[in-house]
């Protein structure tokens, strides 16, 4: 019998093992050359520690706010695509592992499984993540049912006018099932004889028109407060606060769109800076330890979002293997805090981590 993982990435190659080629390809891969990829994970490595000693670190609470939603510790789930290809149970299993975890669950927009079932499964606070169509008429009744169905916000994608190119799945000529959501809504038989349907789908319908000015009429169709994710830039961010999201989500999309972005650890301060803490920021992209998630909080994020390891997590042992991947993080964040000498997610500050550009700084 095989060891249980003890780590983020054992569970990686256990869902290698367990899944066919294609599927395993389309969650782990990214766009092109795959850089931004690689370096989403790297750049972590690249933030040391500056640990503070003899703090009263005997109780550690990891507990954070969001939304005014209290969870368990500042580690969400990512909005990612078509869980049932992972496992039968789908995002039902993903959602109680959720609850269980007392953490936020962002349903992907391309679920394999309904936002009714999601919403049945479990009291997970969940988020509904949102694409616009070119059909705005669909765009709103989805927006309608998971309002319904007590999703608490909106995360609107925005960094998808086009699909990335995303070469595994060329190569495998990755079909994907007919989307849950869009049933009735949709036809989602677009035939492509060059690579995945998927790819082909999402450029049918997405639309490239939608811009800023679209944020008005998206608030004019919904109570829930929006949150934004794609955000890269200083100038972005500035803009986002303009129009009146409820926050921020840093991501280059797993760096499954546009290759050769910046790491989304690297880019968070850019924007945190030009926030100045108007509406809260997130990030996904790269967390694999609870060292990871420290950093991140400490150069300005909430919470993190994690996508990928979820996945992975699913595929290889269902919903317990989504709640184990939650618990390691949540374990490794707690150690960290410890040995850091903070305890509580409060005391975490920007004089804990040092960057590669201010180590540079200090040998010159």
């Amino acid at each position: 019998m095989a060891a249980e993982p003890v780590n983020l990435n054992e569970f990686q190659e256990l869902a290698r093992l367990a899944l066919p080629k294609m599927y395993y390809d389309f969650y782990a891969g990214g766009a092109e050359d795959e850089h931004t990829l690689k370096e989403n994970v790297e750049a972590f490595h690249r933030i040391t520690f500056r640990s503070r000693i003899l703090v009263d670190v005997s109780r550690i609470d990891l507990s954070t706010t969001i939304l005014d939603y209290k969870i368990s510790a500042p580690i969400i789930i990512a909005p990612t695509a078509l869980h049932k290809l992972a496992n039968p149970e789908g995002e039902v299993a993903t959602a109680r592992a959720a609850a269980s975890c007392n953490t936020i669950m962002v349903l992907s927009f391309t679920s394999s499984s309904s936002i009714e079932e999601v919403a049945a499964s479990s009291n997970a606070v969940r988020f509904y993540q949102l694409y616009v169509f070119k059909k705005r008429d669909i765009t709103a009744t989805l927006v309608q049912r998971a309002e319904r169905n007590g999703f608490k916000a909106l995360v609107l994608t925005a960094d998808t006018p086009r699909l990335g190119r995303r070469e595994a799945d060329i190569k495998n000529k990755m079909i994907t099932p007919p989307l849950k959501n869009l049933e009735g809504l949709l036809s989602t038989k677009v035939s492509s004889d060059t690579g995945s349907n998927f790819e082909a789908d999402a450029n049918e319908t997405m639309d490239a028109s939608l811009s800023w000015k679209d944020l008005e009429w998206l608030r004019s169709i919904t109570n829930l407060p929006i949150l934004i994710k794609g955000i890269l830039t200083r100038e972005d961010a500035i803009k986002a606060v303009e129009v009146g999201v409820a926050g921020i989500i840093v991501s280059n999309h797993g760096a499954r769109q546009l290759d050769y972005s910046p790491a989304t650890i690297s880019a968070l301060e850019e924007v945190v800076h030009a926030v100045k803490g108007r509406v809260p920021i997130l990030m996904d992209g790269g967390v694999r330890r609870g060292t990871d998630v420290f950093k991140a909080l400490a150069l300005g994020a909430q919470a993190v979002l994690i996508g990928r390891p979820v996945v992975y997590g699913l595929a290889a042992k269902g919903e317990y293997g989504v709640r184990r991947v939650i618990e390691m993080l949540k374990d490794e964040f707690e150690l960290t805090m410890a040995l850091t000498g903070c305890p509580s997610v409060k005391h975490i500050t920007r004089k804990h981590v040092r960057t590669e550009q201010e180590r540079i700084h200090s040998m010159l």
